[in-house]
C-alpha cells in the first residue's frame, strides 16, 4: 500500500514504480512570483484536541524563493543514497560536488629519462666551462721553437720538469714563512726528465750541479746566435743565463734526448698547490733538520701542509751526498702529489678541484704547445711510477769535476736510446 499522496508534482518526491532504484534527479528550479503584500493578519489558535507541541519551521525570507512543493527530502541537492551530506567533506571536489576520476600513473621510465639528460648537460656544460677556465689561466711562455740543432723525435712523450726558486707574487711574510730569502730573479732549483712510454714511464732527477757544455744557442730575447765556446757550468746555471729556452737546449746537447714539453713552477705555487689539496701524505725513511730549509721532521707516515712540503724538497745540507739525496727526495715528493691530485676524489669535486687548480695554474709555466691534455697526461704518467709502474732515479754519474758531478756518458746513451725507441729502460741511476 502506498501512503504517499497522489497528484504532488508530477511524482516527484515519490519512490518510482520502475523495478530498478532511480538515480538521482535534480529538481527544476521553480520560482514563485512575488505576490503583493498583504497586512499581517491575526492568528488562529489550532482547532482540534490539545496534543505535544510541535517545533516551529523556521520562517523562510519572502526574498528568498522556495520550491513550490514545501516537502523537502533532500533529493532537490541532487544527493543520493550513501553520498555526504550537509557540510561534511565530499572528495576532493569538496561538498557537493562530483568526484575527480584518479589520473594515469607517472611514467617513471620518461622522467628517469628527462633527468638523465638534463643531469648528462649540466655535467657537460660544468666540463667544457672548466676546459676553457683553466686553459686561459695557464702561462704559455716558452718558446721551443727557438731552440736549435735538435736531436730526433723519439716514440716516447718526454717533459723537462722544472721547480723554480721565483719568489714571484709573494709577500714578505710569505718569504719569511717559507725560508724562501728574497734574492731578486729565479733559479732552478730542481729539474727533471719524465719519459711518458707504453713499455713504462721514467724519471730521472738532474742535479742541478751537473758538469755540462753550453752549446750553441739562439738568445730567446734577442734573436742572436751565441756560439759555443766550450764552457762547462753546473746545470743550472743555463737557466740563470738565459732562461727555459736554452736550459732546453743544454739538456738536449748534453743527452742526445730530445724534449717534446717544458713545465715549470715557482715556490708559491709549489706550497698552494699542497695546501689546496689538504696536505700530502709522505712516508720519511730517516728524519732530519735543516734550518735553511725550515725543515724537522721525524721519520714515518705524515701528512706535509705547504710550508712542509717546500721545505721537505729544498733541504740539502742534512744529507751526506747533498744534491743525490736532495733530488730523490723531489722525486719520491712530485710522485705522491701527483698520485694524490690525480684521484677521482680530486677529479670529480669541483669543490676541491678547482682550488686546486686555481692555485696551481697561475704559477704554472709551460711551452706555448702544451695543452691541458698533455699536463694531465704528465701528472697520470708520475703518478703512475709512485705505483710501481716505471722506474725513478738519478741520471748516472762517474765522478765529480771542480765540486760538480759528471754523468756517465756511456750509461746515459744506452739509457736515452731505450727511451727513444719505447724499450723498458734496465739503466739504473744512483
Amino acid at each position: 500500500m502506498n501512503d504517499w499522496p497522489e497528484g504532488r508534482d508530477g511524482g516527484y518526491g515519490r519512490g518510482s514504480a520502475q523495478p530498478q532504484p532511480e538515480g538521482p534527479q535534480r529538481m527544476r528550479h521553480i520560482q514563485r512570483q512575488q505576490q503583493p503584500q498583504q497586512p499581517p493578519q491575526p492568528q488562529r489558535p489550532p482547532q482540534g484536541p490539545p496534543g505535544p507541541r510541535q517545533p516551529a519551521r523556521p520562517s523562510v525570507p519572502p526574498q528568498q524563493p522556495r520550491s513550490n512543493d514545501a516537502y523537502d527530502s533532500g533529493y532537490n541537492t541532487g544527493q543520493v543514497y550513501g553520498s555526504p551530506s550537509g557540510g561534511g567533506p565530499a572528495g576532493p571536489g569538496g561538498p557537493g560536488r562530483p568526484q575527480r576520476a584518479p589520473g594515469p600513473a607517472p611514467d617513471w621510465r620518461k622522467r628517469i629519462k628527462i633527468g638523465s639528460i638534463v643531469l648528462v648537460s649540466a655535467l657537460l656544460v660544468t666540463t667544457v666551462s672548466t676546459y676553457f677556465w683553466a686553459d686561459s689561466k695557464v702561462r704559455r711562455e716558452v718558446d721551443l721553437s727557438k731552440v736549435i740543432e735538435r736531436p730526433k723525435e723519439g716514440d716516447c712523450t718526454t717533459y723537462l720538469i722544472v721547480g723554480s726558486d721565483s719568489r714571484e707574487g709573494m709577500s714578505a711574510e710569505e718569504k719569511k714563512k717559507l725560508h724562501t730569502g728574497s734574492a731578486e730573479g729565479k733559479r732552478t732549483d730542481s729539474m727533471m726528465i719524465l719519459a711518458k712510454c707504453s713499455s713504462g714511464n721514467t724519471m730521472i732527477s738532474l742535479p742541478r750541479d751537473s758538469d755540462v757544455e753550453i752549446p750553441s744557442f739562439v738568445g730567446s730575447q734577442s734573436g742572436k746566435k751565441f756560439p759555443a765556446q766550450g764552457r762547462r757550468v753546473k746545470l743550472n746555471a743555463a737557466y740563470a743565463e738565459d732562461g727555459p729556452e736554452l736550459l732546453v737546449r743544454t739538456v738536449e746537447h748534453n743527452t742526445g734526448l730530445r724534449i717534446d714539453h717544458y713545465a715549470e713552477i715557482g715556490f708559491a705555487g709549489f706550497a698552494n698547490i699542497v695546501d689546496a689539496l689538504g696536505g700530502v701524505e709522505l712516508d720519511i725513511e730517516q728524519g732530519f733538520k735543516d734550518e735553511k730549509s725550515g725543515a724537522d721532521f721525524k721519520a714515518g707516515k705524515q701528512t706535509l701542509n705547504g710550508e712542509q712540503s717546500l721545505a721537505f724538497v729544498r733541504t740539502r745540507y742534512a744529507f751526506a751526498e747533498s744534491d743525490l739525496q736532495r733530488t730523490k727526495n723531489q722525486q719520491k715528493f712530485l710522485a705522491a702529489l701527483a698520485n694524490q691530485a690525480a684521484t677521482p676524489s680530486t677529479v670529480l669535486n669541483p669543490f676541491k678541484l678547482y682550488p686546486v687548480m686555481g692555485a696551481g695554474l697561475d704559477t704554472l709555466i709551460v711551452d706555448k704547445d702544451m695543452g691541458l691534455y698533455d699536463m694531465g697526461q704528465m701528472f697520470f704518467a708520475m703518478k703512475g711510477i709512485n705505483g710501481g709502474d716505471g722506474v725513478s732515479m738519478n741520471i748516472p754519474i762517474s765522478g765529480q769535476r771542480g765540486g760538480n758531478l759528471v754523468w756517465d756518458k756511456a750509461k746515459v746513451q744506452q739509457l736515452v736510446k731505450q727511451i727513444q725507441n719505447d724499450e723498458k729502460v734496465t739503466v739504473r741511476g744512483q
